[in-house]
């Protein structure tokens, strides 16, 4: 009887844990923090690179609703113009700075960007840098893509990244505390057919700061590396300089829902919701 009584306890756990996994917002590792600390963001600086649209606008929307200061960069500064009219409309107290940057240009330039970002807000300095601009081109076989291609992308993904981090870092380790967010990808995890060189340059961003992890967390440098599965965020990919489109077919329905929920994934969303006949 005993025996018995533990299998349906244990087959109980078993289909309680499936219908949490299927319904979940997240995976288990970032359930388990539970929901957004806003004392831990009130106030702080977080500057979004990509924020003028997807996932860099929803998060800035996300973050002002936490009473964070704002810096938004990308390249389009209409676009970004736009972001922040629409924060300061819902979240009038919330700080927002636009800060134009094109991460494919010299360091110099960059270096001009960090000196400006850390002087914004009376001098407050950067407290989260969510590393978000990419990007993305149309699917095509690896060996279908150009080398000027291959240039382009990992000059923004990977070199123009690491740059703007090599350039904050100092700032934030004189302070003795800061974070790096790193959207990347899932496919930095795993092969992506038709995204040979958008695959590489997340491998190459997951491994750079992975290793700076390591290397910075006993001095005060959190490094956070997000891979999510394909999402639509523009018809064309704003990063590109030649234009482009990107990739628009897949995950459609993702962006507006986690927007409309202020939260990250769940099943619904992978899986799409059957449209209610008319």
């Amino acid at each position: 009887m005993m025996i018995l009584f533990l299998s349906l306890i244990f087959l109980a756990a078993i289909v309680v844990f499936i219908f949490k996994f299927a319904t979940a917002d997240g995976d288990f590792t970032l359930l388990s923090k539970g929901p957004a600390k806003r004392e831990e963001v009130q106030g702080k600086v977080v500057w979004i690179t990509g924020a003028s649209r997807g996932i860099g606008e929803i998060l800035a929307k996300q973050f002002a609703s936490l009473g964070a200061k704002l810096i938004l960069s990308a390249r389009n500064e209409a676009e970004l113009v736009r972001v922040k009219n629409e924060i300061s409309g819902s979240h009038p107290s919330v700080g927002v700075e636009v800060l134009p940057l094109d991460l494919g240009s010299d360091e110099d330039s960059v270096r001009k960007a960090v000196e400006k970002a850390e002087s914004f807000f009376g001098g407050a300095g950067v407290h989260y840098m969510v590393h978000n601009a990419a990007l993305e081109r149309p699917k095509r076989r690896a060996l279908d893509e150009p080398v000027e291609n291959l240039e382009a992308t990992l000059k923004i993904n990977v070199l123009g990244t690491i740059t703007l981090t090599h350039l904050l870092a100092p700032h934030m380790l004189k302070r003795g505390r800061g974070s790096f967010v790193v959207m990347s990808s899932a496919a930095g995890k795993c092969p992506a057919p038709g995204q040979a060189i958008y695959s590489a340059s997340k491998h190459a961003l997951n491994g750079y700061f992975h290793t700076l992890r390591s290397e910075l967390y006993q001095k005060g440098i959190a490094v956070t590396v997000v891979c999510p599965g394909p999402i639509e965020t523009s018809k064309v990919s704003e990063a590109s300089s030649s234009g482009q489109k990107g990739s628009s077919e897949i995950g459609e329905n993702r962006l507006d829902a986690a927007a409309a929920k202020g939260n990250t994934y769940s099943w619904k969303l992978f899986f799409g919701q059957k449209k209610k006949s008319t």
